[in-house]
C-alpha cells in the first residue's frame, strides 16, 4: 500500500470517530426506546413518563423538586392570625384588638339585681293536678314609653286599662306595681299586654286568686325563675296563693327571708346579661297550676272547648245500624 493510501485511510477513520461522538451526544437529549411507551418505535411521540418541570433544574433529585413547589396555605388561616394568637410576640396594639369587645348597647329596659329587702316565706306541700302542664298562663311585656310605642306600632292600641291582667276566665289576675304599690301604666295592642316602666325604678309582681282553691304560681322575669335565678321552666316550684288572697313578688329570692328587688335598668346591666344571656329581657311570665283533688271546672281550656263547639258537625245522614 502506498503512502498516499495510508494517509487516506487514516483521514477516513478520524472523520468516522468525530461523527460517532456527535451522535452519542445528541441521542442523550431524547428518551431512549426502553423508556418509551410506544411499541412501534415512533420516536416522534413523547412517552407518558417524560414530563418535566421547567422551573426545576434537569437532573435534580425528587426531594429537591418537591421542595421547590410552595406549600399550599392552610384553610381558614388569614395573614396575621398566627401573630394574634401569640401574644408574647405580637405588638400590644394587636393584643388589645384580639380581646373580645363588649356588645353594643341595646335600647329599652331590662331588670337588674336590686338592693336586698326583707321578704319572709315558708314552705308547704302542694301536689299539682298536672306536674308540668299549667292550666293557665300569661305574659306581660315591659319597656320604657318609647319602647312600648315602638313595640305596639304594628297594631293600634286597643285599650288603656288599670293594669289588671286576667287569666283562667278572670279567676286569676296579675298586676305590675311600682315601689309605692300603685299600678304602672299599661296598654293592650294586638292581643299583647304592655307595661311602661322608668329606668331605675322598682317594681313588684302582684298575683291575686279570686277563687276558693289554692293555686301555685311559677313566675319568671326576663326568662329567669324568680326563686332560683335560672332559666324558667314549668317544672320549677313557685309561690302558693291561698283562696281569695294575693301574693306580691318583690324580687329574686336570696333566702327564705330576703330578696334582691326588681329594678328597671339597661340591658347591659341586667341580671340576665350577667348570667350570660339577655335574649329574653323585657317580659314577665306567670304560669298557674291547680291542686290535685281541687274542683276547677272553668279553666281556659274548658272555656275554649265550649267556644269551639260545632253546631253542625255532620253533613249527611247516615243509615241506621244493621242488627
Amino acid at each position: 500500500m502506498t503512502r498516499i493510501q495510508l494517509l487516506l485511510l487514516t483521514l477516513v477513520a478520524l472523520i468516522l470517530s468525530a461523527c460517532g461522538g456527535g451522535v452519542s451526544s445528541h441521542s442523550a437529549a431524547y428518551p431512549n426506546k426502553s423508556a418509551a411507551s410506544t411499541e412501534d418505535g415512533d420516536w416522534n411521540k413523547a412517552p407518558e413518563a417524560a414530563t418535566y418541570d421547567d422551573a426545576a433544574p434537569q437532573g435534580a433529585p425528587a426531594a429537591e423538586m418537591e421542595s421547590a413547589v410552595p406549600a399550599p396555605a392552610q384553610p381558614g388561616l388569614s395573614a396575621g392570625a398566627g401573630e394574634m394568637a401569640d401574644e408574647d410576640s405580637a405588638p400590644s396594639s394587636r393584643a388589645r384588638s384580639a380581646r373580645p369587645r363588649m356588645p353594643p348597647e341595646r335600647p329599652g329596659l331590662a331588670t337588674r339585681w336590686g338592693e336586698y329587702r326583707d321578704s319572709h316565706v315558708t314552705t308547704a306541700p302542694f301536689y299539682r293536678a298536672q306536674a308540668d302542664r299549667p292550666f293557665a298562663s300569661l305574659r306581660v311585656f315591659y319597656n320604657d314609653s318609647t319602647g312600648v310605642r315602638s313595640m305596639a306600632a304594628r297594631s293600634s292600641v286597643s285599650d288603656f286599662d288599670d293594669n289588671l291582667f286576667r287569666a283562667a276566665s278572670r279567676q286569676l289576675s296579675v298586676r305590675i306595681l311600682d315601689g309605692s304599690g300603685d299600678p304602672l301604666p299599661s296598654a293592650r295592642a294586638g292581643g299583647r299586654r304592655y307595661v311602661v316602666g322608668e329606668h331605675g325604678s322598682r317594681y313588684v309582681i302582684q298575683i291575686r286568686n279570686h277563687t276558693g282553691n289554692r293555686v301555685e304560681a311559677v313566675a319568671t322575669v326576663d326568662g329567669l325563675d324568680v326563686i332560683d335565678g335560672r332559666p324558667g321552666s314549668y317544672r320549677k316550684r313557685g309561690y302558693i296563693v291561698g283562696p281569695f288572697s294575693s301574693v306580691e313578688i318583690e324580687g329574686f329570692r336570696r333566702s327564705r327571708d330576703r330578696v334582691a328587688t326588681f329594678r328597671f335598668g339597661s340591658v347591659r346591666d341586667s341580671y340576665a346579661a350577667s348570667k350570660g344571656s339577655a335574649r329574653n329581657v323585657g317580659v314577665i311570665g306567670v304560669a298557674f297550676f291547680h291542686e290535685s283533688g281541687s274542683r276547677w271546672p272553668w279553666t281556659d281550656e274548658e272555656v275554649d272547648r265550649r267556644h269551639d263547639a260545632d253546631p253542625f258537625p255532620g253533613r249527611y245522614a247516615e243509615p241506621p245500624p244493621v242488627w
